[in-house]
């Protein structure tokens, strides 16, 4: 039988980069305290790939996407690292493979909505999201239809700039991003 052992601290962000690799759940760290969710449903984690692949090619100049990467939002203490779905970064930053990304390098962070996520992802994460400057945020909801909210810092607060289903036309940096929402979650012969 295996012990597992759960910390008995708020956890700092050496604690946090000192925690072994597992690949089996969600991990975050919400104000020092380790928050762990199952994995993301086959359906969620096709929708990530998909988008990430749609994404990447619009975006502008000098950015590039990846998927479930560490973002600092607060060092602490009390540590916060969230793990957002997508998000698109500096190409330059990825060439130096960092592990971890701060929160002003970030363009955009995105989440695609899950059954146990909905409040965390409308509420709380669009809060901290916006406390820390990220200009654009994306939520995806793919319950049928699939539908796309988002929104863009303006004057330290996230405005809604749209809300679409069915084929997305967005700015993002002064370029236009075009998505197929359907396609996410589609199945193909």
């Amino acid at each position: 039988m295996t012990t597992v052992h759960f910390p008995d601290h708020l956890l700092t962000l050496d604690d946090w980069i000192a925690l072994p690799e597992d690949n089996s759940r969600s991990y975050e760290l919400v104000e020092g305290v380790l928050v762990v969710s199952p994995r993301p449903m086959s359906k969620h984690q096709r929708a990530i790939w998909r988008l990430a692949a749609m994404l990447e090619p619009q975006l502008p100049a000098g950015y590039g996407v990846l998927t479930e990467t560490e973002v600092v939002i607060e060092p602490g203490p009390p540590t916060t690292v969230r793990v957002p779905d997508v998000i698109a970064v500096s190409a330059a930053g990825i060439e130096e493979n960092r592990p971890r990304w701060n929160p002003e390098d970030v363009l955009l962070a995105v989440e695609v909505v899950s059954v146990g996520s909905k409040r965390t992802d409308r509420v709380t994460k669009l809060v901290e999201y916006a406390e820390v400057g990220i200009e654009h945020y994306w939520l995806f909801d793919l319950d049928d239809p699939v539908s796309l909210t988002a929104y863009r810092l303006i004057n330290g607060e996230y405005e809604l700039v749209g809300e679409k289903s069915g084929l997305a036309v967005l700015d993002l940096a002064d370029t236009t991003i075009m998505l197929d929402l359907a396609a996410l979650v589609s199945a193909r012969g």
